[in-house]
């Protein structure tokens, strides 16, 4: 159950249309499919798990929320200190030679505030997340799922993450995950590799678990907002792939970067329901 401050943020959002054209068809069968969370299977105003600049500085709540834990500093203190404590982690990680760094945010809020009660620093960062990024289920998430869940379909889960992102599942629908047919052992967040998306290690970690099950490539499904962080890497381990192109705010079509010029999904949809037209 969502925590009672954490809930007093729960807003409706809806998506803002695109207007983007759908597009393409899969190839059948379809055997298994593994979905971004961020931007996909929820509504998110910066498109991605949350350290979106503007949306902190636009945030009104913050300083109430800065107050309330005795933090010293007004919120746009608070929000540059994150950020130069997330940049110089990454720099850092960079030149260990990880392309594309993840940091674990309660890891980075401790040494910012310098508190040892772990508790304190993750309900901290939960609500401070809430307020700058905000996410609420895309229309027709549940029917979705269920819906999959009945066809016996392979659900899986790759995502830009922090220790928060299952929770929107149990706020929402309910349950945790797992408990919603997602196979632990293909659920990936980038908070537990240490790497993010677009790296492709995420990507082949799973790949190597669903060729053990004994499942083609091409019976693989990958749906996504972002041609850069999703389609690309999905395409490059042999899966189809599904643009999910429903929310203007999330919908990267990444058109300077040519390797997204040069890679086309199978399939664009507007909708996560019109997944089960194709399946």
């Amino acid at each position: 159950m969502a925590d009672p401050q954490v809930q007093n943020y729960i807003h409706y959002l809806e998506p803002i249309p695109s207007w983007h054209p759908t597009d393409g068809r899969l190839v059948k069968p379809v055997r298994a499919i593994l979905f971004d969370i961020y931007g996909t299977l929820f509504i998110s105003n910066s498109g991605d798990v949350g350290t979106a600049q503007k949306n902190i500085q636009g945030a009104s709540s913050l300083g109430d929320l800065c107050r309330r834990y005795d933090i010293d500093g007004s919120s746009d203190q608070i929000a540059q200190r994150l950020f130069q404590c997330i940049r110089a982690t990454h720099e850092r990680k960079r030149k260990d030679g990880i392309a594309y760094p993840e940091i674990k945010i309660d890891t980075v809020w401790q040494s910012i505030l310098g508190w040892q009660d772990g508790n304190r620093i993750r309900k901290f960062a939960l609500e401070y997340e809430w307020l700058v990024n905000p996410s609420y289920p895309m229309p027709g998430l549940d029917e979705t799922l269920r819906t999959m869940r009945h066809r016996d379909l392979v659900l899986g889960i790759i995502s830009n993450a922090q220790f928060f992102t299952p929770l929107l599942f149990q706020w929402f629908l309910g349950d945790l995950p797992c408990a919603l047919g997602f196979a632990p052992d293909l659920t990936v967040y980038s908070y537990q590799c240490g790497e993010a998306k677009p790296s492709g290690m995420l990507f082949r970690q799973c790949a190597h678990r669903l060729n053990a099950m004994g499942l083609h490539p091409k019976s693989i499904v990958y749906v996504g907002n972002d041609m850069f962080n999703d389609i690309v890497p999905a395409a490059k381990v042999g899966w189809q792939t599904v643009l999910f192109a429903g929310d203007r705010r999330s919908l990267r079509l990444r058109k300077d970067v040519e390797e997204c010029r040069m890679t086309h999904p199978d399939l664009v949809i507007t909708d996560l329901r019109q997944l089960l037209d194709e399946l």
